[in-house]
């Protein structure tokens, strides 16, 4: 019999310790933070899979938590859990895991990088790519998202991209698998024209593909690991987006080549990022072996609060705009016809709307202007009280 699962209950994280609902923001001009619903950060609302809870619970009930060993069964659901989902037939060996998807990417800029080469990023994009660039003294090129105005479209410029990996100083391209902010999953045809344009000028390519489990409307997630058969890659990836476990820290670093997992190993030392804790440990085999039918339901109850989003926007707030969602929980939305910058927006949206979202220019100073992104992996009532609070501050906008 199917399990029906709860996404409508409102979970009260305010006091928990939270990231998202207990940190104050910095660019809040007075008062506490107590009365702000958050849409930044992307962590979701929702409680995990009950498999999930209650691994952590039998985990928990043992009562020692000392340093943890890695058994066979995590890898276990790993590679059943690509080969079942994604048909990404992965050996255990190409497995390494880490602290998460940011400490990955950090270790593997590490590993094929030396301060000053160049590293390539798909721009607007996640702003730790930056970061994770500039922190072992590589130098950031952007290579920008072709967007059509009129369908608020992004598509790769492959000319550009190539323009950028062929300079002799670029080493390492970060793939953003579905991509974040751009809201796009990227088709076999789109990956396979990376694998052939890094491969030929021997960039290597690493794939952040953190949001893979999150597409919606037909669309399909494709491991570049299928695409490019693991030749000239790196991918990178968790089950924290898809099921609300950020907080337990593990994620997985797949590489095929034997010696370039050495070199990636001793970036994780060298990071002391080579540990990880018991309860993500059963986490991600609960999620791997017990939590596909939570995550459709999940992923059905997101897509819908995409309709109630851009519904509502259509009506009350049509000088806006809504990018089409076919990936990742995050609406990515214009607001250029308002005449202000996003982050005028955003700093409206705390101080007036008591609202917090993410300035697009985040994502990149140039090519996020005019955007703003919203987090809507929450329950719907909140998602409309947001919204309409983000009504009455855009009514006041020219």
């Amino acid at each position: 019999m199917k399990n029906i699962y709860d996404f409508d209950t409102p979970l009260v994280r305010r006091g928990s310790g939270c990231v998202k609902w207990d940190q104050l923001p910095t660019e809040l001009e007075s008062g506490n933070a107590d009365d702000i619903l958050p849409f930044w950060v992307a962590d979701m609302d929702f409680r995990t899979a009950p498999a999930i809870v209650e691994a952590i619970q039998r985990r928990a009930a043992h009562g020692a938590f000392g340093y943890t060993h890695v058994t066979d069964s995590y890898y276990d659901a790993v590679i059943s859990w690509f080969e079942r989902r994604h048909q990404w037939t992965v050996k255990r060996e190409w497995i390494q895991y880490t602290q998460g998807v940011v400490p990955a990417l950090s270790v593997v800029v590490k590993a094929f990088t030396e301060p000053g080469d160049q590293v390539v990023v798909q721009t607007p994009v996640y702003n730790c790519f930056f970061s994770s660039v500039r922190n072992n003294g590589c130098e950031l090129v952007t290579s920008a998202l072709k967007l059509t105005r009129d369908s608020l479209h992004y598509e790769m410029d492959f000319d550009d991209l190539e323009a950028k990996v062929s300079n002799p100083r670029a080493k390492l391209f970060i793939l953003c698998n579905p991509h974040n902010p751009a809201c796009r999953v990227w088709t076999h045809e789109e990956l396979l024209r990376v694998h052939h344009i890094c491969k030929k000028h021997g960039v290597v390519v690493v794939a952040d593909e953190i949001h893979n489990e999150l597409t919606y409307h037909g669309k399909r997630y494709v491991p570049y690991g299928v695409v490019s058969q693991m030749d000239n890659a790196v991918v990178c990836a968790s089950p924290s987006k898809s099921f609300n476990t950020a907080g337990l820290q593990v994620a997985n670093i797949f590489c095929a080549n034997a010696e370039w997992r050495q070199r990636i190993d001793r970036a994780i030392n060298i990071n002391e990022v080579c540990d990880v804790n018991p309860f993500g440990v059963v986490a991600v085999q609960a999620a791997y072996n017990e939590g596909e039918e939570w995550l459709d339901q999940l992923c059905d109850y997101i897509y819908k609060n995409y309709e109630a989003l851009c519904d509502y926007i259509a009506k009350e707030m049509p000088r806006l705009r809504v990018t089409p969602l076919e990936g990742t929980y995050l609406a990515w939305i214009d607001i250029t016809v308002l005449g202000i910058t996003s982050e005028e927006l955003t700093k409206k949206l705390l101080n007036e709307g008591r609202v917090w979202v993410n300035s697009g220019t985040m994502y990149g100073p140039v090519d996020g202007e005019g955007f703003i992104r919203v987090n809507m992996a929450c329950p719907r009532a909140q998602l409309m009280e947001g919204l309409r609070r983000i009504k009455q501050v855009v009514d006041k906008c020219n």
